[in-house]
């Protein structure tokens, strides 16, 4: 049996789908070169943003096609290059079903309609569901038809989120989020938040260990609110991470965590950092905008001053440290002097780079109703010089990390040649280096030489 994953969104639903392809990797399954060539395809979903959504839909309209083909529907245009990998099966293997399995935000948010709208897709797995995977391929093996979900009364943390062969990976430590900021759909379809067992963390570390994992991101929507059932916080979690680690003799050696809510970033967070070298010095951390009134209507629990105070401690007290944040022009009601100070923020923090987007309404959401909607041309003009001045501060700070000579995992080959790496910084940045194939997988020395785009070049130092 053969699987085939997309996924779509952010982290968390990465880390989700790691989760499912270990379970069906412990059944024996293996993956498909070709997503028409598989017995499963699995399409986990992103609901924050309707572009996300409508991206989906297509894709379900392409599967449709595939799965007639692959049930030797002679009556099916062949309409894309890719459907010739079903074509191509279909004539080797005969009639073999192809069971199409839709999970993640998308979802839950849609779970009592999709299907109807879209009966090629065999199984909805919600946000609270997707532990019935056992019985979906169980149902497959034994050539069973699709079957409607239960939704579980609460949700589950997976044993692991490892992806096969990997030097990083993620490792859940909390769901759902408890902000609702109006603007965001995260709450409704993930629920409030709740903490994973410190316990289950560290025999997932254990697990990661064992695996030859050099890096881990510990990940939750607010994942700097943790709080265990113990009354762990999140200061108190990493501190048992970086002890733990430490008295086990863990081939882990760097930890990240996201994302973070300014809110939470508290100072003794910050200490905590400061005195575990394992935690890299590189944050994602949102502000979404730059006035204070705006921050307000949206329901962040910070002002722009706070934020900037923020910034001011993290440097102070970490050197180097670099971070990304996300930023949303076209709120409702942003006027060109409120959009102004998104800019006067980005010059005066100086991000290394940032997830950019136009408000995008979501149904259910308080600020879908708001009146003073912008229109969607001036969202794109906002956008448009957003994103450009990003990439003029996000060059000039790269630029003044050139002849500093870092620590770097390196962790692929690069696609440009095989004598080439492709590493990571502890600022989780990206460098192109020469090296051997036999570097991959360890921590090594490399001077920065140049930037090429957002990515640095780097030359390795004995």
């Amino acid at each position: 049996m053969t699987y085939f994953f997309e996924t779509y969104g952010c982290e968390m639903n990465i880390a989700e789908s790691a989760a499912v392809e270990q379970l069906m990797i412990s059944r024996g399954w293996t993956k498909a070169a070709h997503a028409e060539e598989a017995n499963i395809v699995v399409i986990n979903t992103c609901s924050v943003r309707g572009s996300a959504e409508d991206r989906i839909f297509g894709r379900l309209g392409y599967f449709a096609g595939v799965k007639k083909i692959r049930m030797l529907d002679t009556n099916t245009k062949v309409r894309m290059e890719e459907m010739k990998y079903a074509l191509e099966f279909a004539k080797k293997n005969g009639a073999v079903p192809l069971n199409l399995v839709l999970m993640g935000c998308m979802a839950e948010r849609l779970l009592g309609s999709i299907q109807e709208k879209f009966p090629q897709i065999d199984y909805v797995v919600g946000t609270f569901g997707k532990y019935k995977f056992g019985e979906i391929l169980q149902n497959i093996e034994n050539g069973g038809k699709g079957f409607k979900i239960e939704e579980e009364k609460a949700y589950t943390f997976a044993p692991n989120s490892y992806e096969q062969g990997a030097f990083s990976t993620f490792v859940p430590i909390m769901h759902g989020c408890n902000n609702f900021c109006t603007y965001c759909i995260v709450p409704y379809v993930r629920g409030r938040e709740i903490s994973r067992p410190v316990e289950q963390i560290l025999k997932e570390i254990d697990f990661l260990t064992k695996a030859k994992v050099k890096e881990i991101t510990l990940l939750g929507q607010n994942v700097n609110a943790y709080r265990g059932e113990d009354g762990t916080t999140f200061p108190e979690l990493l501190e048992k991470i970086c002890r733990h680690i430490d008295e086990t003799s863990s081939t882990i050696k760097w930890i990240r965590f996201e994302s973070s809510n300014p809110n939470d970033f508290s100072d003794e967070l910050i200490e905590v950092c400061k005195r575990n070298p394992h935690i890299c010095r590189g944050f994602h951390i949102a502000v979404q905008h730059g006035n204070n009134e705006i921050l307000k209507r949206m329901n962040r629990k910070n002002t722009r001053e706070e934020f900037i105070s923020l910034m001011k401690k993290l440097r102070e007290n970490l050197p180097g440290t670099q971070v990304i944040t996300d930023l949303m022009v076209g709120f409702p009601g942003e006027t060109e002097e409120q959009f102004n100070e998104i800019l006067t923020l980005m010059n005066e923090v100086r991000f290394e780079s940032a997830f950019m987007y136009f408000y995008n309404p979501r149904e259910g959401t308080p600020a879908a109703k708001f009146p003073d909607q912008i229109d969607v041309k001036v969202k794109k003009q906002r956008l448009a010089k957003v994103i450009e001045f990003q990439e003029k501060i996000t060059k000039e700070v790269m630029r003044t990390r050139i002849g500093q000579t870092i620590e770097v995992l390196a962790d692929i080959v690069s696609r440009n040649s095989e004598n080439e790496l492709l590493g990571k910084t502890e600022q989780n940045e990206r460098i192109a280096f020469s090296g051997d194939k036999k570097l991959i997988g360890s921590f090594v020395k490399v001077k920065i030489t140049d930037l090429n785009g957002n990515t640095f070049r780097g030359e390795l130092v004995n």
